[in-house]
């Protein structure tokens, strides 16, 4: 796996060369990796699992379980909640055997800059959170490493990694109306060329200790897991690599993750569960 270069490096803090360096040391080295990726599979998935199982609801998930990828997968997602793809990365890991690592690229200004961001990373995605994408204007040519090792990670059968192409987090009224994909998600899938599946969730709180709690008193609202058919893109990708080729492929994942969020209200009015959209609140 690649080393991004000193002049990269020398962009980062020294808080958060200290973060990088410790979950590149975990992600780097096969041993290690190992004995992360058996902690997220079993403490950490089961964990998840039993602190919301009743309150989700899954459809579609054989999309991603009965897979028998020949190259990375890319779980493109929306993004409402901090922990979106902690439920499906949850669901993924208990109810399939191909996946042999995970990582889902995050920003540095949490996850990289902050000491409770580092024991996030560490106790609850042992060390997944990894590579990080820099905010900083200053530190930003280091988000040129963060693509090209998410690349190289994306040619081993057997890796998954989460994304979310609106690139932060959805705190409009509307769950529905996603905001506009970043062209990163397009540049990365078309140089990886990753199977790309989406995931629509909703229904996660952003209160950790609410949204335990809420799992086991009943006051927690429903959580829903849609899971889509994995992506048809190849004619994408065989376009010339620009920027009109990029966001393209951006607003492709975007439109597929829309198409999601109907089939999602269509779930929820079939299980009667609450309407989240600002007219079925209304």
């Amino acid at each position: 796996m690649i080393r991004p270069t000193p002049e990269q490096l020398a962009t980062l803090t020294q808080f958060e060369r200290t973060a990088f360096e410790i979950a590149d040391t975990v992600n780097r080295r096969p041993a290690f990796k190992r004995v992360a990726h058996a902690f997220l599979k079993t403490v950490g998935a089961g964990w998840v699992h039993f602190v919301t199982k009743n309150l989700v609801h899954v459809e579609g998930l054989k999309h991603l379980t009965e897979l028998d990828p020949d190259r990375g997968v890319v779980v493109v997602a929306n993004h409402r909640s901090f922990f979106d793809l902690y439920v499906m990365a949850s669901a993924l890991l208990r109810n399939s055997d191909w996946v042999d690592g995970m990582y889902f690229p995050v920003r540095g200004d949490y996850f990289y800059e902050r000491a409770d961001g580092i024991a996030v990373n560490m106790l609850m995605s042992a060390w997944a959170m990894y590579p990080p994408v820099m905010r900083r204007a200053e530190a930003r040519t280091f988000n040129d490493y963060t693509v090209d090792v998410i690349t190289t990670l994306l040619q081993k059968r057997g890796t998954v990694v989460g994304m979310h192409p609106e690139g932060t987090r959805n705190k409009g009224d509307d769950p529905y109306a996603l905001l506009p994909a970043q062209i990163g998600i397009g540049q990365m899938v078309h140089r990886a060329k990753p199977i790309v599946v989406p995931v629509f969730t909703l229904g996660l709180s952003n209160n950790f200790a609410g949204q335990i709690r809420g799992n086991f008193d009943g006051t927690g609202d429903p959580i829903t897991l849609v899971c889509g058919k994995p992506l048809e893109l190849d004619k994408m990708l065989a376009e010339p690599a620009r920027l009109r080729t990029y966001k393209k492929i951006a607003d492709y994942t975007r439109e597929a993750l829309m198409d999601l969020g109907r089939q999602e209200r269509e779930l929820r009015k079939r299980l009667g569960l609450p309407d989240l959209s600002p007219q079925g609140g209304a």
